[in-house]
């Protein structure tokens, strides 16, 4: 993403990724190894590595407000037209 931004004259710092999923961002940004945690793979702790770099921030969006559910699921019209316009 960083080097397609640069080619077009965008370049960017930090990319914001946006999400409504609590956990995963806790996990993303505590990378502490428990239990729970174990059957996570090890390529998913990607995301660990790219925060610590500083190229991604995490930020998260209530449930209602994202317009990613627009690309996911299907909504209805009033929904559905909050996030086209």
């Amino acid at each position: 993403m960083h080097s397609l931004l640069y080619e077009l004259g965008m370049p960017i710092d930090t990319i914001p990724l946006c999400s409504d999923n609590q956990g995963a961002i806790f996990i993303a940004s505590n990378p502490v190894q428990e239990r729970r945690t174990k059957h996570i793979d090890i390529c998913y702790h990607y995301i660990c590595q790219v925060l610590d770099k500083g190229e991604v921030a995490l930020y998260f969006v209530e449930g209602s407000e994202n317009p990613a559910d627009m690309l996911m699921k299907n909504l209805g019209h009033v929904k559905f037209l909050k996030f086209w316009g």
